[in-house]
């Protein structure tokens, strides 16, 4: 018979714990931790004091308090001493920051990405982004790793980028190239765009408190993070969620994967801009021109943006039915979509998604807007010290 966990094995469980309700949820008071965790008022103090020496919290008394009596003290996360770098490569543009235990944005970066960028080329200014950054970090800070968000493909194993059609990689070595660069291979993670930025926002943002999620990021290309009951639906290799892909128009149009019909053939940037009559313009802006230009009644504008959203509904209502979430985010480009065809798109998903599966369903924007992948990104850095803040 296997023996139960030691005593040491249960503290360092209970500091992890600990340490992720404060790191999520901000500043908390040991009275809060002491109900929120079920612990007693003893072992919470000697948790807290164990991570205090460890400079990965401060206590200190509330800054104000109503109430007569002893306050009880405030537990907050070391968000300026205990940090992780975040990069996400994109479409058109490569960001960076330095991310704060606690999800705080520190210091940030950001640079125009050429379509056709090799992955050379897109590693060296991150690098160089990080080295700037490490320039202005206290010399007492404890760096606890590295993130990167990849709008494609990850073997999360080695960072190796499988496929991302829409900025051109195959079998591209990501992690092992920005290892090479960085010094700090053995502190890199690397993960999918949607998948980091949907673990985020399931923690900290839209989708608290539901367990139950589908994240969509469009840009050229769609994908999805999707959570059930609680936890990443990542598949057998880790690539789950490349719901882009799902071919909704057998005869439509051929996809940069090499099949035909899929989804993203029908909502990304390419179908926006061609309904509209602008098949010469890509990017980001061309796709908010457009969506501006429908609130002003542009007409052609509006038929891109009917066009883009009866399929979004199209594909939403069968996610939908297979996966029964309880809140759908919109983000990257979809998000503005969203926001001018919401009307449209529920009504689309109404007529698809069983009445079981929708009646309760919430269509949401990201709450941490364009930061979601970068704190996703640190959030794959900080998972090692969670699960064990005492290891070195």
């Amino acid at each position: 018979m296997r023996a139960g966990p030691s005593q040491e094995e249960v503290r360092r469980h209970n500091l992890g714990t600990l340490l992720r309700y404060v790191h999520v949820h901000g500043a908390t008071s040991r009275a809060e931790l002491t109900s929120r965790l079920g612990l007693n008022r003893s072992t919470i103090g000697a948790l807290t004091a164990d991570l205090t020496t460890a400079g990965l919290v401060t206590e200190a008394a509330p800054r104000e308090t109503g109430r007569a009596g002893r306050p009880s003290l405030v537990v907050r996360p070391e968000s300026s001493k205990v940090y992780a770098y975040a990069l996400s490569i994109e479409v058109d543009r490569l960001r960076a920051a330095r991310v704060g235990l606690g999800g705080r944005i520190l210091d940030r970066r950001e640079t125009d990405r050429p379509r056709g960028m090799q992955v050379l080329d897109a590693v060296q200014p991150l690098a160089g982004f990080v080295h700037e950054m490490r320039a202005d970090v206290p010399s007492d800070a404890r760096y606890v790793g590295t993130g990167v968000a990849v709008a494609g493909m990850v073997r999360r194993a080695d960072g190796m980028v499988r496929l991302a059609p829409t900025i051109g990689w195959v079998e591209e070595p990501v992690g092992a190239a920005l290892g090479a660069e960085l010094g700090d291979a053995g502190k890199l993670t690397v993960g999918n765009h949607a998948d980091v930025s949907a673990l985020v926002e399931h923690s900290r943002g839209a989708a608290a408190g539901c367990d139950n999620v589908i994240y969509l990021y469009g840009d050229v290309g769609v994908g999805a993070g999707i959570i059930a009951d609680g936890r990443r639906v990542a598949g057998h290799g880790g690539y789950g969620g490349e719901v882009g892909h799902m071919v909704v128009n057998p005869y439509g149009r051929e996809c940069s994967c090499g099949s035909r019909g899929c989804w993203e053939t029908e909502i990304g940037e390419y179908a926006l801009l061609k309904h509209a009559g602008r098949a010469d313009r890509t990017g980001r802006e061309a796709v908010l021109d457009v969506v501006e230009a429908a609130m002003r009644g542009d007409s052609q504008a509006q038929f891109a943006v009917r066009q883009v959203g009866e399929w979004i509904g199209f594909g939403v209502g069968n996610l939908v039915n297979i996966f029964n979430p309880e809140s759908v985010i919109f983000g990257g480009t979809l998000r503005d979509i969203y926001l001018v065809a919401a009307a449209q798109i529920r009504s689309r998903l109404t007529a698809i998604a069983l009445p079981a599966c929708r009646e309760h369903i919430r269509l949401r924007t990201p709450e941490l807007g364009n930061d979601a992948a970068l704190i996703g990104a640190a959030e794959l850095a900080f998972e090692h010290l969670l699960e064990d803040p005492l290891l070195n």
